[in-house]
């Protein structure tokens, strides 16, 4: 006996198309935010435009342990929504397919992309995480090489104030240069020139040299009775780059470290009492975020089944709701816990009980109650709420002198009126 039969596979195609597509759009949607600010951020400290890119790289593992989830319970509600209003779900249950029995492949999808969310929070968000913050570093520090902004002063290392009329060649060839120096003895040196050239100096990594063309010096300084000038071809300026700090080791924040880092240092009685709530919070979170997807066939299924002769799409906005709500209760617990005002237990796994109970609940209704459904009531409210709308709409058109005849009436033509 085949283990998957044609049923199953008829199902598993419509579920991975909505999957996909949802895992995408919702990876997409949270990827577009983040790239504004990033842009806005680069911009603000003068970095290249290259390097948004790599911190939208290493925020994916982040924004994929979200999207996995919703587009699992999404390409599943989807499906089984397709079914139940094409009458197929009804033909299938009739030759004594159940529920439960349709539910092995969304739970193969399920078993297979909890194990990938439980690899990205434990080894591969982590590090993403630490990268990230590894490149805000960077670029604050100007470690990634700060760009010289066009029209405006650009201070170096504080004792040189550098002005560039226009660029080209991506900033390696500067137009129109002035430059005041600061001496360590006093005199100032004040430097104009037609173009200049960035190149770097081998005999020391910790400057670079700007060449300047057709330009001349003014230096002045208390030694100097007048100011003298000097008119050059070529002269060769070296700027000194900003000192770099060394970045942070992985592991300061408790969103950094494995998940056996977060165990050991949970029970660890070397680890001071700070430690240990907030590695139990970090620990617990991401396990309950990846046990709740064992859940989501679960509750895809009991609100992809609209009631009889009906269409209502509420199901789909309910379960968006649920997961939604329950991420962000997991993240008000987690930020709890890690203070130490709640056992972390108790704050992430009671949660985690209630909307399991709810769920369970749900779909015990839907499968084994004749003609149950989970959320009939609010359907009923939904359509009574309808209901009145419509109704309060047409009293206004009949308060006004309108039959709903006459609003959907077309006006007549210029033509028609003419002939009339």
């Amino acid at each position: 006996m085949k283990f998957l039969t044609a049923t199953d596979k008829y199902i598993a195609r419509l579920v991975l198309v909505p999957m996909l597509a949802v895992f995408v759009i919702a990876a997409s949607l949270l990827v577009l935010d983040k790239m504004l600010k990033l842009f806005d951020f680069v911009a603000t400290q003068g970095g290249p435009v290259g390097i948004v890119f790599k911190m939208l790289a290493n925020l994916l593992p982040e924004y994929a342990s979200l999207a996995i989830p919703l587009g699992l319970m999404l390409g599943i509600l989807f499906a089984f929504r397709k079914l139940a209003m094409s009458s197929e779900l009804d033909v299938m249950r009739a030759v004594g397919l159940s529920y439960t029995r349709m539910l092995r492949v969304p739970y193969l999808f399920a078993l297979v992309l909890a194990a990938l969310n439980l690899l990205i929070v434990s080894y591969v968000q982590p590090l993403s995480r630490y990268y990230y913050e590894q490149l805000q570093f960077e670029l604050q520090s100007g470690a990634l090489g700060a760009s010289i902004k066009v029209g405006e002063f650009n201070s170096l290392q504080d004792r040189t104030a550098l002005r560039v009329d226009s660029s080209r060649d991506e900033g390696r060839s500067l137009q129109g240069i002035f430059a005041r120096i600061a001496m360590s003895t006093g005199e100032v040196l004040v430097i104009s020139a037609r173009e200049g050239q960035f190149f770097a100096n081998r005999e020391n990594p910790d400057t670079v040299i700007l060449r300047l063309t057709d330009g001349q010096i003014v230096q002045d300084g208390p030694r100097l009775n007048n100011p003298r000038v000097l008119t050059f071809a070529s002269h060769d300026l070296p700027i000194d780059l900003p000192k770099i700090e060394q970045f942070r080791r992985r592991g300061d924040k408790e969103r950094e470290y494995f998940l056996p880092e977060l165990l050991r240092i949970g029970w660890s009685a070397n680890s001071t009492p700070q430690m240990r709530y907030q590695s139990l919070a970090s620990l617990n979170y991401r396990l309950a975020e990846v046990a709740m997807m064992f859940l989501l066939p679960l509750l895809a299924v009991s609100l992809a089944v609209p009631p009889k002769r009906s269409s209502s799409a509420l199901g789909v906005f309910v379960s968006i709701v649920m997961v939604v709500a329950y991420h962000k209760v997991n993240e008000y617990g987690q930020d709890v816990s890690s203070l130490g005002r709640v056992d972390p237990t108790l704050a992430l796994w009671g949660p985690f009980t209630i909307f399991a109970a709810i769920i369970v609940w749900m779909y015990w209704r839907l499968a084994y109650v004749p003609g149950g459904q989970p959320i009939g009531g609010l359907e009923t409210m939904f359509a009574k709420g309808a209901g009145l709308i419509v109704r309060l709409f047409k009293r206004r058109q009949i308060k006004h002198g309108l039959t709903p005849a006459e609003t959907a009436a077309p006006l007549p033509s210029d033509e028609a009126t003419h002939a009339g």
